[in-house]
């Protein structure tokens, strides 16, 4: 008997092969390669159509050990799928074995052989492999590496392959849970520690005890520091304020005109630890979006056009599972007429296709310590549910499901504006800016100076409370908020990083189209 059935998944008019089927058959025939050559050539499949092709579908064997496994036919016509065989002999045989041998490390491949009833003297010949896993070391063939980008062999980025093999070696080898030379507790954010640590509290993430210990006790217990309590890189990536050592803490970001990269209206880059660039990426969506507004209960509530949580949930993602360890890469952001882009360096889990990461699927972090840190701060959600969060808020705004791609170094997803939305920072619908002006001019010059002084001080980057009250210099918390947040949110001067959580501990407050217009007035 055979030892495992055959089944087809048929996805997006692409064939997916079930984990059953990579199990290893006994006395193949025919109809089973029939069954499994059924559609084009997909990531786990590659036809060949003799072994005068041996190298390339070699090259593909290695592509499958590092990516997800997959079956190589020889004897099939990849264009027309017909199954034409070849002749096999001992010299065909000793070939396969010689290449099959320039895979490292040393594998056991068995070779099978299936005759093709209507071609006499003709084989298919058919190699299977299960994927090595991301924490194996990387296969190489005749000294490369390769990796599969959907039906395409291509050489894995050396980034990618030096990554893997410190994974491979031991955890401590991942840069993330290297040892950070040079800093001490004293060079962290202790305000972002604690403000995400009081999240983790509310959420029942973390025990309410830690509210009440030290900043070298969380930093422990959030697993930053190793045995020997020496910082982790992963603490450098969080919460580490100056973080000029490390040029790969770098946030891209441009709003371009039209719908190419051919002129950029605006282009900043910011510099900074996880949360720095949470914050200087949302500061960007408030300032290119468009934002509608509607009064709820006492307060203005407004909303970007592509939804905010969406926009920070994918941002979160970018910064949490990029590479961290080349010094030349970075988190971008590309706002266009049609669309807007979020790029990180690296690639989707083995496990993950650019398809299937939008079904329910498990977490497979690319820097656990540091998406660790972020769940228990409720950042992030564990389980793999964050892209489910994504589309549900696009649905909900009816605006088309966001698309994921990726190719050899960079993986993005790509949200799509509902309608094309040209750049003209000095118009506005119905006219704001003559109403604004009207509005801002009759003021009591004194009201406008404060007013003009508040938005000056939020300006085009946003700022925290906590900040905001120290430009003001102003001291009282609740008459801060009573004078100046409340009413400029009602106004929708201004407008809130977490809407759905005023009270956020690391709520910060940015300038609308509305806001900018009225500083521009005042």
């Amino acid at each position: 008997m055979r030892e495992t059935m055959i089944i087809c998944l048929l996805l997006n008019k692409k064939v997916y092969l079930c984990a059953d089927f990579f199990k290893r058959m006994t006395n193949m025939t025919i109809e089973d390669i029939q069954a499994l050559i059924h559609g084009d050539e997909t990531r786990t499949l590659e036809l060949k159509k003799t072994t005068g092709e041996l190298k390339d579908g070699i090259r593909s064997v290695c592509a499958f050990l590092n990516t997800a496994g997959g079956w190589l036919f020889f004897g099939i016509a990849p264009t027309t799928l017909k199954i034409l065989g070849q002749e096999v002999t001992d010299n065909t045989r000793k070939e396969i074995a010689r290449e099959i041998a320039k895979l490292e490390p040393l594998i056991d491949l068995p070779v099978e052989y299936i005759d093709v009833p209507d071609r006499p003297g003709c084989q298919v010949i058919a190699i299977h492999v299960d994927a090595a896993g991301y924490w194996s070391t990387p296969y190489t063939y005749d000294s490369k590496p390769y990796i599969r980008i959907e039906s395409t062999t291509v050489v894995m980025p050396r980034d990618m392959f030096e990554d893997r093999l410190m994974r491979s070696k031991n955890n401590r080898y991942k840069w993330e849970d290297q040892v950070c030379e040079g800093i001490t507790i004293a060079d962290l954010e202790e305000q972002r520690i604690r403000g995400g640590v009081r999240l983790g509290v509310e959420r029942g993430r973390m025990p309410a005890s830690s509210l009440m210990e030290t900043t070298e006790s969380l930093v422990e217990k959030l697993k930053l520091t190793t045995s020997d309590r020496k910082l982790k890189n992963a603490a450098a990536a969080l919460f580490l304020h100056d973080t000029s050592q490390f040029p790969q803490f770098l946030l891209r970001m441009a709003r371009f005109r039209g719908t190419d990269k051919n002129e950029f209206i605006d282009n900043q880059r910011a510099y900074g630890n996880f949360f720095t660039l949470l914050d200087a990426g949302m500061a960007f969506f408030f300032k290119h979006l468009s934002i509608s507004g509607k009064i709820v209960g006492f307060t203005r509530e407004e909303k970007l056009e592509v939804p905010a949580e969406a926009l920070r949930e994918a941002l979160t993602n970018a910064l949490c599972h990029r590479f961290f360890h080349n010094t030349s890469s970075s988190v971008g952001i590309a706002i266009y007429d049609d669309r807007i882009e979020i790029e990180n360096s690296g690639h989707l889990p083995e496990e993950l296709t650019t398809e299937t990461i939008k079904q329910s699927h498990h977490s497979f972090p690319q820097n656990p310590t540091i998406a660790d840190v972020l769940f228990k701060t409720t950042f992030l959600e564990n389980w793999g549910s964050g892209v489910g969060r994504i589309m549900d808020a696009c649905r909900e705004a009816n605006l088309p499901e966001p698309e994921y791609n990726q190719n050899t170094s960079v993986v993005w997803v790509t949200f799509k504006r509902n309608t094309i939305q040209p750049y003209n920072h000095t118009s506005s619908p119905h006219n704001h800016t003559t109403i604004q002006a009207h509005h801002t001019t009759s003021m009591h010059p004194s009201k406008a100076k404060r007013l003009k002084k508040f938005l000056s001080v939020v300006g085009e980057k946003g700022a925290n409370l906590k900040t905001l009250m120290e430009e003001m210099n102003l001291r009282n918390r609740s008459s801060f908020v009573n004078a100046y947040i409340t009413p400029n949110l009602a106004e929708g001067y201004i407008a809130m990083l977490y809407p759905e959580s005023p009270n956020h501990p690391m709520q910060s407050y940015y300038l609308t189209n509305k806001g900018r217009e009225a500083l521009n007035n005042l």
